[in-house]
């Protein structure tokens, strides 16, 4: 097992996924994003890698993570994705570990094979790995060796971003395209992605819109709207 790390940002679940705001509850968005981390630490226990590392200021979410034998810390973690995963990069690089595989909260159909995928088809360090979003716009999945290889910039845009700041630090990024780590979750029309992707069957995710009755319109009718 190489020593790579996974680092996983997680903001307070109250206020959670604001923009599903037109097709969800408050009350539901926090129940998603509870099954959703959940599908997230299940992969990432099972996947090869040397620990996970959770950095949030939630008391529920540091239970959750701590019952998926993560590690939990509070560094920036309420100032945003980009300064929580760049606060985790430094605490693993200073602890000596190899390597950091960040990802997001929002993506259940990851899997530990997709996992071990990536790390397969990584590179000798220094290297930079990035799963890209479905729509190719955001990083659902970056693998840095060492941890701070790569200066985070994350927000709905990040993966060409990212790609131009590897390249200006001399590192060609490999790109990894892999469904489940792609799809994640953050506007209406995903919802309908998630609940008729064949990959996402069996997460929690989908178990709790079915248990909710959420049945939105189709992906393609909601973004022609």
């Amino acid at each position: 097992m190489r020593d790579i790390w996974a680092a996983l940002p997680v903001k307070a679940l109250a206020g959670a996924k604001q923009r599903l705001s037109a097709a969800l509850s408050p009350a539901q968005r926090q129940g998603l994003m509870r099954a959703m981390l959940g599908d997230v630490l299940a992969a990432l226990a099972a996947a090869p890698l040397a620990g996970i590392v959770v950095n949030t200021a939630d008391a529920e979410v540091a239970a959750l993570a701590r019952d998926h034998g993560a590690r939990v810390v509070c560094l920036d973690a309420d100032r945003g994705h980009t300064a929580a995963v760049t606060a985790l990069a430094r605490l693993l690089a200073a602890e000596g570990h190899a390597g950091l595989l960040t990802v997001p909260g929002d993506i259940p159909a990851i899997t530990a094979a997709e996992i071990a995928t990536l790390i397969a088809a990584h590179g000798a360090a220094p290297a930079i790995s990035i799963v890209p979003a479905h729509d190719r716009r955001g990083s659902n999945a970056i693998l840095c060796t060492p941890p701070d290889a790569l200066a985070f910039a994350f927000g709905d845009d990040s993966f060409l971003p990212h790609l131009a700041t590897a390249r200006a630090g001399g590192i060609e990024p490999r790109i990894v395209t892999l469904a489940g780590i792609g799809m994640d979750v953050d506007h209406p029309a995903d919802l309908a992605m998630l609940l008729d992707a064949p990959q996402a069957q069996g997460t929690r995710a989908v178990a709790f819109l079915r248990a909710a009755g959420i049945r939105p319109p189709s992906s393609r009718n909601l973004r022609a709207g």
